[in-house]
């Protein structure tokens, strides 16, 4: 801070001292901007004109540098948030990211399992006022630019980052990001608490080469489904900005896909984006899209992007590049301005250039892990559960049962990548106790000791060291604790310290970690069986590790007992000594119990994360080896499974009675666990995405076409293990009387939900809709509204919904725009996608869509239907085009060509000479022309290629059918 903007401080302190409530007067204010008075865009325009060139284009870094001269300190953006105040960019002095230690709410999935927003806008408050509590104690560390909510629709089950997201549903996923992001910000129509901005514009849902792929999105798929996520937070005013995604969209790099025209027209305020970390480097190394950075920056600012994410604190190489655009004319001074601007809306918002720091300058440290953050933690961690199943009704369990509490998870709470550190911990285990005195318990592994040539494998004590070769006896520093996380890779706690074996200076194994952690999880191995009874120790840190080590990723033991990493061949054999069988155990436990609850689930740095989408969607299998011997042992057994995605747990579901499922969900999951198995709290939380049976097959994860998939609750035709929105309740409910009436330009939708059972519970009422008759493929249903509702025993309540015509509306690609259709539509209200209680038909009066007419110029990305084509750019800048390959075809349905036509006109771009196919009803039908199409010099250079066409008359569907690569931008029938 500096003296002038302490001196400042001081005054207002002394004037609220005194009790001097009125404004200052005018001159009182050393420069226009200070003055809160003056409308928000004179302050801007003020401090703006001040700002040097080289200032203006310093702000353009995530570090923005102090201005001293005019009293003005560092501004960093960019804090994570995402389920609590997380960490920080800025690095500390051993080199790693600063992170938080305060509330850590359930993990992003889990807060959208409550279907409660106005439960969310509560948890964004407490992350809101938490950072500015961080804030008041160090404004360089603790930004209050929030990087979160992350919106991105959970398309696909086996995204790493599942947890992260809310929902593969676009209307939930808007309303829990708005709840959030307004809970965020707080109330004041004029300043910020903190300033959200939502992640990761878009469609980004795929981890693998997540920086050189391109989401392909046809305009329905965009329109409908991946711009509603992001833009109901944004219209709502409850977001400040966008990041951009590492992927591209469409074959152009999401980090300079248009925002002007987009996300910033969705809002009514100025908004400040930014890019994701690196993002901009990635435009001229691994995506190779511009030749030099500075054509790179000057595409960035033009996009809309005003705050570049990259080269950490050192913002030079960014400064260097933007002075290089404006003095090569790329960009102009009124572009940096503009880009200067939409940074200075936000921080005036956030109160920075105001005397007192606004309405909420006087939040301090005082707020992190208050009481009421802890009551508000539990509360949603309770509220985010999801029941599964509960037969002969397992749960609750009565008082006085005793209890046997086992499993991998049982005694331990875990983090995530986007998680601050727990202050404290109520782990599972722990909030039973407090319920069951005598609960015996296990962590259902197996300890084990690895020895070779008489020696066994010694970890170090305290904060641990280098393991060799050394005893020769098995005492607590030989023995290791092996947790099973799935497809062979196991984490090796040590006996010794507790803690787990790492790999540690690229070479050595060491017993040091906390947990399992960092962006490269050091802590995974695989223990293979050799065919003489040995036993290989395979260092498998993460799925590409002999990418980086090539084959040296086994460990041997020197003479000496020291240990490196070699080939399989030169690795050293072990003998497997079993000190413990973890089903041994746990059985044991759950026979001296009247119940029996196995925790099991997932390591969030291991099973899928950002950077590793997951191949598998099982639970590990020595993990269900465990609970089908507890259930053996012990039939009254109950499954608590947490993790952060679906799993296809089918012979589970089938076998034991009560299944209970929760996200990693902070500090106070164990007391949670605890309110819901003891029936202090009623489960009521239910499913964001649909989990898939086991071999049920799914679409490749880069193919974001999920109409023609078949993907998401939306589309599918499948019978899932479980549906969307599914989740069982302790009480029961009844729906009587649905009513679908006029009104306001739609519908009201009303029906009476009546507490049938006889405890107190939430129910989520879901209203979904089908229309019956459409030029195009519809959902199945389609969430339409939601509410969750409390109701006590025997208690009713009338449920209503606002159905609005136009949200009934598809994205005619005939004309490019929204429509309503005339159609009737099937009106269904229910407690799941799948449960529907009540149903009604309701007749909606809009408009046909008529023929398509290609004697009009038409865009080739607006097509009906594909196989195998992708969406393109058409240049650098904007435009989609189609690109395929040859036996690829787009389709363009019911044409009407009236009396006919002789010819066809394609915009074309191709590397390489070609063709293309015109037929008629199929891809395979009558031929109808052959368009030849010479090389054109390059993916953006468009020229017309053409050719007469016979038979095309009347209405049929007309198919161009690639016979090589090229790209297609219109199509054009002539006469």
């Amino acid at each position: 801070m500096s003296l002038s903007t302490k001196a400042v401080a001081a005054v207002a302190a002394t004037a609220l001292t005194l009790g001097l409530c009125a404004a200052p007067a005018r001159a009182a204010y050393e420069h226009p901007f200070r003055d809160p008075s003056l409308p928000l865009s004179q302050r801007v325009d003020d401090l703006l004109g001040r700002l040097t060139r080289a200032e203006k284009i310093s702000w353009l870094h995530q570090y923005q540098p102090a201005v001293e001269r005019l009293g003005i300190g560092l501004f960093k953006t960019g804090t994570e948030a995402l389920h609590g105040v997380a960490w920080s960019t800025d690095i500390d002095d051993g080199g790693n990211v600063v992170t938080a230690r305060g509330t850590v709410f359930p993990q992003a999935v889990g807060l959208a399992s409550t279907w409660d927003p106005a439960l969310i806008k509560k948890v964004g408050t407490a992350v809101g006022e938490e950072a500015r509590g961080y804030h008041s104690e160090n404004p360089r560390v603790w930004g209050l630019q929030l990087w979160a909510p992350v919106v991105n629709l959970l398309r696909d089950p086996r995204w790493g980052r599942n947890e992260e997201g809310y929902s593969e549903d676009p209307l939930l996923t808007g309303a829990i990001s708005t709840a959030y992001g307004s809970g965020i910000q707080g109330d004041d129509p004029d300043h910020l608490r903190a300033a959200p901005v939502l992640k990761h514009f878009m469609a980004n849902n795929n981890e693998i080469r997540r920086d050189t792929t391109s989401s392909s999105l046809r305009p329905r798929v965009l329109n409908e489904y991946e711009i509603p996520a992001f833009r109901t937070a944004l219209e709502a005013g409850a977001a400040t900005g966008v990041m951009t995604a590492y992927n591209l969209v469409n074959g152009r790099p999401a980090t300079v896909t248009d925002l002007t025209s987009t996300v910033d027209a969705w809002s009514d305020r100025r908004l400040f984006n930014v890019s994701d970390a690196g993002g901009p480097n990635n435009l001229v190394g691994s995506q190779a899209y511009f030749a030099t950075r500075a054509e790179a920056a000057a595409a960035v600012v033009k996009a809309g992007v005003s705050s570049f994410t990259v080269d950490n604190t050192d913002g030079a190489p960014t400064a260097a590049a933007v002075g290089e655009a404006l003095a090569r004319g790329l960009l102009t001074e009124a572009d940096l301005d503009e880009a200067v601007r939409d940074i200075l809306h936000i921080r005036f918002r956030l109160g920075e250039f105001d005397r007192d720091g606004g309405p909420y300058g006087r939040i301090t440290k005082a707020v992190v892990d208050s009481p009421a953050h802890r009551a508000l933690a539990r509360r949603t961690a309770a509220d985010a559960a999801v029941l599964l199943k509960n037969s002969s009704a397992t749960l609750p369990i009565s008082p006085g049962t005793k209890v046997a509490v086992v499993g991998p998870l049982a005694d331990t709470l875990y983090t995530d990548w986007y998680s601050g550190s727990l202050p404290y911990r109520v782990t599972p285990l722990d909030g039973i106790r407090e319920r069951a005195a005598g609960t015996v318990s296990a962590e259902g592994v197996d300890r084990i000791a690895l020895k070779s040539g008489g020696r066994y494998l010694t970890a170090g004590t305290g904060a641990g060291a280098d393991l060799r070769l050394s005893s020769t006896t098995a005492g607590a520093t030989e023995q290791f604790d092996v947790f099973d996380w799935g497809q062979g890779v196991v984490t090796l706690r040590s006996v010794a310290n507790g803690r787990y074996v790492s790999r540690a200076n690229w070479s050595t194994l060491v017993n040091s970690q906390e947990q399992p952690t960092g962006w490269f999880v050091q802590e995974q191995f695989r223990l293979e069986a050799q065919a003489d009874g040995t036993t290989l120790l395979r260092y498998a840190g993460y799925e590409t590790a002999q990418d980086w080590f090539g084959p040296n990723v086994y460990v041997k033991a020197a003479a000496d007992g020291t240990l490196s990493l070699t080939v399989a061949a030169d690795a050293t054999r072990f003998e497997t000594e079993t000190v413990r069988s973890g089903v041994d155990e746990a059985v044991a436990a759950a026979k001296k119990a009247d119940v029996a609850v196995v925790v099991v689930g997932s390591m969030p740095f291991i099973n899928g994360r950002e950077d590793h989408d997951r191949t598998d969607l099982g639970l590990a299998e020595g993990q269900r080896e465990l609970v089908e011997a507890v259930h053996a042992a012990n039939p009254n057994t109950v499954v608590i499974l947490e993790n952060s995605y679906p799993t296809t747990i089918d012979a589970l579901q089938r076998k034991v009675p009560a299944i209970l499922w929760t996200t990693h969900a902070g500090a106070e999951t164990g007391h949670a666990l605890a309110d819901l198995l003891y029936g202090d709290a009623n489960p009521a939380g239910r499913l964001t995405q649909t989990w898939p049976r086991q071999g049920t097959p799914l679409p490749g994860i880069l193919d974001y076409d999920i109409i023609t998939t078949g993907a998401t609750y939306l589309y599918s035709t499948a019978d899932p293990l479980y549906a969307f929105g599914h989740g069982l309740s302790y009480t029961t409910f009844g729906y009587q009387g649905l009513k679908v009436v006029p009104k306001d330009g739609g519908h009201e939708v009303s029906v009476r939900v009546t507490n049938t059972g006889t405890r107190a519970g939430d129910e989520v009422v879901q209203l979904y809709t089908h229309q019956h008759a459409s030029r195009v493929k519809q959902p199945v249903k389609q969430l339409r509204g939601f509410q969750r509702v409390h109701l006590a025993p025997g208690q009713a309540r009338t449920v209503t919904f606002p159905l609005r015509t136009a949200d009934l509306a598809l994205w005619d690609v005939t004309r490019g725009r929204f429509a309503v259709e005339t159609s009737t539509h099937d009106v269904l209200v229910g407690s799941s996608s799948e449960r529907i209680r009540q149903r009604a038909t309701v007749r909606v009066t809009g408009e046909r869509i008529g023929a398509r007419d290609l004697t009009r110029t038409t865009r080739a990305a607006d097509f009906d239907d594909h196989s195998g084509a992708e969406l393109v750019d058409e240049t650098t800048v904007r435009g989609d085009a189609v690109g395929a390959s040859a036996g690829e075809w787009i389709s363009f349905e019911d044409v009407d060509s009236g009396s006919g036509v002789t010819g066809v006109r394609l915009g074309v771009a191709a590397t390489a000479a070609s063709s293309v196919e015109v037929r008629l009803g199929s891809p395979t039908g009558t031929l109808a022309g052959t368009v030849p199409v010479a090389a054109t010099g390059g993916v953006y250079s468009w020229a017309t290629a053409q050719a007469p066409v016979q038979g095309v008359r009347g209405r049929q569907d007309v198919y161009l059918v690639f016979k090589g690569g090229l790209r297609i931008r219109d199509v054009t029938f002539t006469h």
